[in-house]
């Protein structure tokens, strides 16, 4: 039997991104490096007299050394202080809460597989790739359960069952910034970026609805990218699907106690929807900003991780009551316990992803790169669509071998987000070039670490399915993703439309 040359080249690219990504270090490692390396860098700097000029202040801004007497001093006694006020750690903490419990208790589990089953046979490909963007509310919860759920609910309607698990996975990983909510991602990159921002401006704030109104109509562009991809280039590679008899049709519905557990959240939505009617709507609201009654700004918006959190909390607890996952005050606090058990990874990365951003402030690195960086792009005429494209492509690229989107940022943001301010480009729309092409090379990325899993649930219908199979069938969602989501850009760029509530475009 013949081979197929295209194939075997695919399948030789991706072997290699697989061999290459599975030798990086873990990624606290890498920070570890990384903040060595910039002590050692910012000691030959400044024995060498590296210098620019501020273009603003005119102002010379000198490469520090940090490997000084004081430097030491420094990083010794200003350890703990960087790291407990890392802007993403509490916010991320605090939004944690209340989607943990919600998960804890198995209020989101329930809405997403309530959310399937109600769906029409002719819209089941596009609920699925929506509700995978959608699941990211659920933090993590979305990859364990859409994608094995979808390939039941593909499999009940006659379809080939992974293609459901493709839509779903791509709809969870390439939509992992697209939400008509704010998640939890969005106050984790907001406070990176905001650490970039301060680089240059030293009360600059970013808030977590930064990107919520293009982010909001992505979800769309991912829902029907994702639909076609499907339809039209997936399911059709797939063929008909020959079920064995080891395969489980059977598509698990809801019991009564969930179903009561999901009236109560709903009712308790209903309640907490109309008090917050009540405290922003009126013209002098309670969250509305004091001096001036607006919504943007307002303690509204900045304290939209708090609402969200108390939001989730409350609905968990309704769910839970309801079907009773919570029996006492001890089950709730033992939800956000365990919700908390599980951030200790993260805590281990924020601590020295924030001495790696400590460090670069203090030496005036990220400073004199990103002036530098934005006097070689003024020079070169790299400004504009182009530059902002390739950093798109630059994003995805770095995205192959580091699968933490926190910690890619961290390495990204002080550097990019100060250029493209010396630019005119607000730290917003830095963050929003990030996202893109960071959610759209997840699905093809061997180093997520829920790629086992799904390969894992494909095996169920296919026994040969491997990493690289499951690479190729997710490689159309990827490019049609980032040339989606790139054209969209592009257009609000020209258009000139907020990034979110008022977040321009430029500074």
């Amino acid at each position: 039997m013949g081979s197929n040359p295209k194939k075997n080249l695919i399948a030789s690219i991706l072997q290699w991104v697989e061999n290459v990504g599975n030798r990086l270090p873990d990624p606290v490692t890498i920070f570890i490096v990384l903040c060595f390396t910039l002590i050692i860098v910012s000691a030959i700097a400044s024995a060498m007299g590296v210098s620019v000029t501020h273009p603003g202040t005119k102002e010379t801004i000198e490469a520090v050394s940090i490997l000084t007497p004081d430097g030491i001093r420094r990083i010794v006694s200003e350890a703990v202080t960087n790291f407990v006020t890392f802007p993403p750690l509490g916010v991320v903490l605090v939004a944690i809460l209340g989607f943990g419990l919600a998960e804890y208790t198995g209020f989101l589990g329930a809405i997403l597989r309530q959310g399937v089953l109600i769906t029409p046979a002719q819209l089941i490909t596009p609920v699925n790739v929506f509700i995978g963007a959608m699941a990211n509310l659920a933090s993590d919860a979305g990859y364990v359960i859409l994608p094995p759920l979808a390939a039941l609910v593909f499999l009940s309607f006659g379809k080939h069952p992974l293609a459901g698990l493709a839509a779903a996975f791509a709809g969870v990983a390439g939509g992992f910034s697209a939400n008509l909510l704010v998640n939890s991602l969005d106050p984790l990159l907001s406070g990176i970026t905001q650490s970039g921002a301060q680089l240059i401006d030293a009360n600059y704030t970013v808030d977590a609805t930064a990107n919520y109104y293009f982010m909001a109509v992505s979800t769309l562009l991912i829902t029907l990218l994702g639909w076609w991809v499907t339809e039209s280039i997936v399911a059709p590679s797939l063929g008909t699907y020959q079920p064995s008899e080891a395969v489980d049709f059977s598509l698990e519905t809801l019991t009564a106690v969930e179903q009561k557990g999901l009236r109560w959240a709903g009712y308790s939505l209903a309640a907490l929807i109309g008090l917050l009617m009540v405290l922003v709507l009126p013209p002098q609201g309670i969250l509305r900003q004091p001096e001036t009654f607006t919504i943007i700004p307002s303690p509204f918006i900045t304290g939209i991780v708090f609402i969200t959190t108390v939001v989730f909390l409350i609905l968990g607890i309704a769910y839970g009551l309801g079907a009773g996952t919570i029996k006492s005050d001890k089950d709730a606090v033992q939800g956000m316990t365990s919700a908390m058990s599980g951030m200790g990874y993260y805590l281990v990365l924020s601590f020295f992803m924030a001495q790696f951003v400590a460090y670069f402030s203090w030496s005036n690195l990220g400073l004199i790169m990103a002036i530098s960086g934005a006097e070689l792009l003024q020079g070169t005429g790299l400004t504009g669509i182009p530059l902002l494209l390739g950093l798109i492509v630059l994003s995805g690229f770095i995205n192959l071998f580091i699968g933490s989107a926190s910690g890619k940022w961290s390495i990204m943001a002080p550097v990019f987000v100060p250029m493209l301010m010396l630019l005119d480009y607000s730290p917003e729309l830095t963050q929003l070039v990030y996202r893109i092409g960071d959610s759209s090379t997840n699905m093809i990325t061997p180093l997520l670490a829920y790629f086992p899993l799904i390969v894992a649930s494909g095996q169920k219908y296919d026994p040969s399915l491997g990493l690289g199979t499951l690479i190729a069938m997710m490689l159309p969602y990827s490019v049609a993703f980032l040339l989606g989501w790139s054209i969209l850009f592009i257009f609000w760029l020209i258009v000139g439309l907020p990034l979110g509530p008022g977040v321009s475009t430029y500074l």
